[in-house]
């Protein structure tokens, strides 16, 4: 199985497994359809046993087999395994590029402003962000690292925590001299909320109705005001006094700091359940330029 024509035709595999199409393997492999499916068939006839049960109509037309859904984890490891190894020859002495995926609103409201210091730490390193609203599968897209918010527990990755954080009301500094004080989460009613839309539907993800629930106000009405999908563009629109902001204490630590945003109820404290977290695959762990942005990402944690 060493041969270049079964690591392609396990790559084929592997593929359309992922897939469960020939047609978008073949896209991600920039191979025609035909090739994909004549790779699965060597694989097959060496084998001696089919990978796939195939339907001639509905939704899925590939399916894999028992045994194929077995193995398919520990091929899947080896081919991650050997493209970590043969990235490693290729990397020189002189300078490595660190790939790492991270929201746009995290990138904007806390990686950018700190990374300076990170060049300044490893001038031998190029850092590539991938800004992604939504996870990417960091095998399929060659990325070494990612930066995720939740409980910790991604399939196939490993996860090392990074913040934990408060959940909290902010709003304009304006907005509170031209709207009048607010004391109490009750005094909550009646005023212009902003929601955040970026992880909707995730069952621990910090709501309006969350947070005033745990404050005690669960009457004050949440369904008013602004929804947006980017958690920087939410503090933005605070920032700009169109409304109170339900802010994560990572993303708004700046702005509370240079007074373009002001905590409310202060006395009142919730902690967010889901906290930051670096992450990346088994196979990249050892790696020395993750190990080089985990260990500082941690460093600046701590400082």
């Amino acid at each position: 199985m060493a041969t270049p024509a079964h690591l392609n035709a396990l790559r084929a595999f592997e593929a359309s497994a992922r897939h469960a199409s020939f047609s978008a393997a073949a896209r991600e492999l920039n191979v025609t359809p035909a090739a994909v499916g004549q790779l699965v068939k060597t694989l097959e006839d060496w084998l001696g046993t089919p990978l796939f049960h195939r339907a001639s109509s509905g939704k899925a037309r590939l399916i894999l087999t028992a045994r194929a859904e077995r193995a398919l984890p520990d091929i899947r490891a080896g081919l991650d395994s050997l493209a970590t190894g043969v990235e490693i020859l290729r990397e020189t002495d002189e300078r490595q590029v660190l790939t790492v995926t991270v929201s746009p609103a995290f990138a904007a409201k806390w990686l950018l402003p700190r990374i300076e210091r990170f060049h300044h730490a490893w001038p031998e390193l190029d850092l590539r962000l991938d800004t992604q609203h939504r996870p990417l599968d960091l095998a399929a897209h060659g990325i070494d690292a990612g930066i995720r918010y939740g409980a910790g527990h991604w399939p196939g990755l490993l996860a090392t925590r990074l913040m934990e954080e408060e959940v909290y009301p902010v709003c304009a500094p304006a907005l509170l001299e031209n709207g009048g004080p607010l004391i109490h989460p009750g005094d909550l009613a009646g005023k212009v909320l902003i929601h955040d839309l970026s992880m909707q539907g995730h069952r621990d993800f910090p709501t309006w109705q969350a947070w005033l629930t745990k404050a005690g106000v669960p009457q004050v009405n949440n369904g008013r005001g602004m929804q947006i999908n980017n958690s920087a563009a939410i503090l933005q629109a605070a920032i700009d006094g169109h409304g109170i902001a339900l802010a994560r204490s990572v993303m708004v630590h700046d702005d509370i700091k240079a007074g373009r945003l002001v905590r409310l109820f202060p006395s009142f404290r919730h902690a967010s359940p889901l906290a930051y977290h670096v992450v990346c695959r088994p196979e990249c762990a050892a790696l020395p330029r993750f190990t080089a942005f985990r260990d500082w990402l941690l460093d600046e944690v701590a400082s």
